[in-house]
């Protein structure tokens, strides 16, 4: 058999994680249509990938999100995606490379798509990883800025928790709070056209 010099594998890959993207782009646009709702599995340990030291220690290898009815700011980029999503009640923003993608699957119409993560044509821009790498210092340092804060927030916390449920036993959905990390526009990693 001949070697495949062309490397379809790779191309397909790179076009449905183009139709990810495409789908992905849309509701941003214009929110998600009908039933639809999105399972995304990725790999946390793929080259740009940006979640909380929190949800990195709770999924080393391996995590899937859900869009559904908890989200919020979803950013599509040229090479990632940014969303918000809740995790306990704590709100969280992700960065996710399409590059670190394994599945993608809308079970309101059973369609799904599987990848090999970093089996990509394009690897990723190098910019994106500095702003990465910026991202993870402002993060430690907010860290240290807030853990001598924690305290008498967290009494604050504890005396509203016993005057009044919260709002995961209200059946409230959970909404981002002024919870203090960063956030980058991925426009600055968009292509100038």
């Amino acid at each position: 058999m001949a070697e495949d010099l062309l490397r379809y594998d790779i191309l397909v890959q790179d076009a449905l994680r183009g139709a990810v993207k495409k789908i992905l782009a849309e509701v941003g646009r214009t929110g998600l249509p009908g039933e639809h709702h999105f399972y995304i599995a990725f790999d946390t340990n793929a080259p740009g990938v940006r979640v909380s030291s929190r949800l990195k220690e709770r999924y080393p290898n391996e995590m899937t999100i859900v869009l559904q009815h908890q989200f919020w700011d979803l950013a599509i980029g040229e090479h990632a995606f940014e969303v918000g999503l809740s995790f306990g009640g704590i709100p969280e923003k992700l960065l996710i490379p399409f590059s670190a993608i394994k599945g993608f699957f809308d079970p309101s119409v059973q369609f799904a798509l599987e990848f090999e993560p970093g089996k990509t044509a394009e690897p990723l821009p190098d910019d994106l990883m500095e702003a990465v790498g910026e991202l993870a210092s402002i993060e430690a340092a907010t860290k240290l800025e807030t853990k001598s804060e924690d305290k008498p927030a967290k009494t604050k916390r504890e005396a509203a928790s016993k005057s009044q449920p919260a709002d995961e036993d209200k059946g409230e959905p959970d909404k981002p709070g002024d919870g203090g990390g960063a956030v980058v526009s991925l426009d600055a990693f968009r292509k100038k056209t």
